[in-house]
């Protein structure tokens, strides 16, 4: 770095005024300084459950001037971009593998920025500090989770190689009522939603939204046993804890949505959402019994009818699901980006990428063949 800039390396943000750095993380709620002090304020991302944070910030005349989430990572779970099979291969070789270090935002499949600095040299700088912070410590590898396509690129051209993924979004095509974006899918696809919505109307079940401070701790402590009883059911352990949630609906109201599905004034499930000036993201969700489709009514249509209403451009509805295709979401390509120090493994990992991108883009030509919007005349 010159005279003018420094590189600083930082195990906490409590030193970095929210103001600053929120003006580098810009729009994205998941890197706000509010959401990321509350995922290491309630102890969900911290060493101790294997997320050693260690922030790659630079700083000009005293002022910050970029950042990036950096994490010392001794597993890959909470990711959603697998590398157990790398992993696993390192173990066979006798190599170890972990700790790896990690740009993400933790438990979070959201595209974003993770190059957060406004020009291309400085962003160029903030990776070359986690690559030598990487070569230092001798670690295994680096990764780049979730960046966006554009940063991704620059990664690949500063030797990264880039592995694709596919999530579902849904676009806001200027439609004015849930109608218009009914009348714009195909007969047998607008017919199963339409009845679906039906038969739980016809059951008495009604939706609330509660934005920002709106939802109390009641409320809040609901969601929580939804969200709890949700992972269990499939024979798994939540990553946050209430105290994430209640942290972050007091530091980020403005963003916070909180949906209720009520069946004759008695709560009956919860839904969780972030959203942005443009985007509304769906994050988690859990009901306390059975009912059919309730989870596609309380995660995907009262969303998008959500977005259309507020004049939103996209929903965001987290990692996989080819079953929201059905619902109007479309299939939407994700990025990440890599680097291995071992040359062999570097270079077995980017023939199997290659491979894998060409199964990829075979794999969303399919189900773009499949959409359930009416084909276009020629």
């Amino acid at each position: 770095m010159t005279d003018a800039a420094e590189i600083r390396i930082l195990d906490s943000l409590d030193a970095i005024p929210p103001a600053a750095w929120n003006a580098l993380a810009g729009d994205n709620p998941f890197l706000r300084h509010e959401f990321l002090c509350a995922l290491h304020g309630s102890g969900c991302a911290t060493a101790e459950t294997g997320w050693s944070p260690g922030f790659a910030t630079l700083w000009r005349a005293g002022q910050l001037a970029g950042a990036m989430p950096l994490y010392l990572k001794s597993h890959s779970f909470g990711e959603f971009v697998f590398d157990f099979a790398w992993a696993d291969a390192y173990r066979r070789a006798g190599l170890a593998y972990y700790p790896k270090l990690l740009c993400a935002v933790p438990f979070t499949p959201a595209a974003g920025p993770r190059l957060l600095a406004r020009g291309e040299e400085d962003r160029r700088a903030l990776l070359k500090a986690a690559l030598d912070l990487a070569r230092d410590r001798e670690l295994s590898s680096f990764h780049c989770l979730f960046p966006l396509e554009p940063q991704a690129r620059e990664m690949a051209q500063q030797g990264l190689l880039l592995r694709h993924g596919v999530q579902f979004h849904w676009e806001n095509q200027d439609y004015r009522t849930f109608d218009d974006f009914l009348a714009a899918m195909n007969h047998a696809k607008r017919k199963n939603i339409r009845q679906e919505r039906r038969k739980l109307q016809e059951a008495g079940i009604a939706f609330r939204w509660l934005e920002g401070g709106g939802a109390s701790e009641k409320d809040w402590r609901f969601f929580f046993h939804c969200y709890r009883s949700n992972y269990r059911a499939h024979h798994s352990t939540p990553y946050l804890n209430l105290g994430f949630f209640l942290r972050l609906a007091s530091a980020m109201p403005e963003s916070v949505l909180l949906l209720m599905a009520e069946a004759n004034g008695a709560p009956l499930a919860s839904a969780f959402f972030l959203r942005s000036e443009q985007t509304l993201y769906g994050r988690y969700w859990g009901a306390i019994r059975y009912v059919p489709g309730l989870h596609f009514e309380t995660c995907y249509y009262q969303a998008i009818e959500h977005a259309i209403e507020r004049r939103l451009k996209r929903f965001e509805a987290g990692a996989q699901g080819e079953h929201k295709l059905a619902r109007g979401l479309l299939p939407t390509r994700t990025w990440s980006a890599h680097w291995l120090a071992h040359p062999e493994f570097s270079q077995a990992v980017e023939r199997f990428l290659r491979q894998e991108a060409r199964g990829m883009e075979e794999y969303v030509d399919e189900l773009r063949e499949s959409g359930p919007f009416k084909r276009r005349q020629p």
